[in-house]
This record gives structure tokens, sequence and C-alpha cells, in this order.
């Protein structure tokens, strides 16, 4: 009973995610979720408690598809935004969803601690200087900037941009953030 149990809790999940990905929070219902995962809606919500909460354990970024936030900094404007550039499918569909439903009851605050958990905290954690925060937290700004630019707005002059330049580019504003001793050094 346990080991079926577990497929169809996984079945249910992995279900959510996509549709949730691909549809959004709002225009996913659970019936879908079931039928999607060849469950009972009632066993959705008895594995889960509420569409929310389901929504909240599907859509995570597995942790290999975290930023790394590594040294040396010198580089570290170029890896975020080439993250962006270069990141799978699954990590766009997970990110659009949840900013889609960031109006859905405990999810704001939900993306509110993923945000500092894991990206303003783990770069805080490696900058240096009395404004490590207020510089973590721009950093953070300009990424989720270029991902909703290129994810959610789709600008195309954007996306049909030689991705190169427009790494070095970008990458270049962020690593002022990054190093700010290094600002006005040509």
């Amino acid at each position: 009973m346990g080991g079926e149990r577990g497929r169809s809790k996984t079945a249910i999940k992995h279900a959510a995610a996509s549709l949730f990905a691909d549809h959004g929070y709002a225009a996913t219902s659970i019936r879908d979720i079931a039928r999607e995962a060849g469950a009972d809606p009632a066993l959705v919500i008895r594995h889960y408690g509420s569409k929310e909460k389901l929504f909240l354990d599907a859509m995570q970024i597995p942790p290999e598809w975290a930023l790394r936030f590594e040294l040396p900094l010198e580089t570290l404007g170029e890896r975020l935004v080439r993250y962006v550039i270069d990141t799978e499918y699954e990590v766009r569909g997970v990110y659009l969803a949840l900013v889609r439903a960031s109006d859905a009851g405990d999810v704001a605050s939900a993306l509110h601690l993923a945000h500092d958990h894991n990206f303003v905290e783990p770069l805080r954690a490696i900058l240096t200087g009395s404004d490590a925060d207020l510089r973590a937290r721009l950093v953070a700004a300009a990424v989720g900037g270029l991902m909703s630019t290129l994810w959610l707005v789709r600008d195309t002059a954007l996306l049909d941009a030689d991705p190169e330049a427009l790494i070095r580019t970008y990458a270049t504003a962020i690593q002022q953030l990054v190093t700010p001793a290094q600002r006005g050094a040509a």
C-alpha cells in the first residue's frame, strides 16, 4: 500500500508541476491534475490538502538547477547572466508559474522566502563591504528583471540579440554591483 501511495503522490506532483508550468496556476484545476496523474481528485486533496499547497510543493527548483554563487567574484556577473540565457526550459516554467501565481494566498510569501534564501542570502555571504545586503538585493533585482524581460515579456530585440553580446553587456552592469571597488577602473 505504501509503495502505491508514494507512486500516486509522486505522479500527482509531477502532473501538477507540468500543468502549472504549461498553463499557470489559475488555469490548472485539481481535476486536470488528477486526470493527468491517473488519480481521483479526492486523492489529490488527501495528499496535499489544497491546490495552493500542491502548487508550492510542485513548483520547487531542484538543487541541480539552482544558481551557484561560487568564487571568483570577478566573473560572477557573467556567470549569472549566462545562467539566465542558457537555462533549462523547466526552470523558466517554474519561474513563470510562480510569478503568475504570486497573488494566490501563500505563494507571494513563499516567493519572498525563496528569493531571500536562494538568492540574496548566498550572494550576500560572499560579497564584502557594509552595503553587501543592498548590493545583493540589487543584483537579484537585475537578474530578475532580465528573467522577466526574456521569459515573461519576451522582448524580441533581446531574444534575437547575439547571446554573447547580451551576456557581455548585461554582465558588466551586474559586475559593478558585485565588485564595486572596480567602479571607474577601465
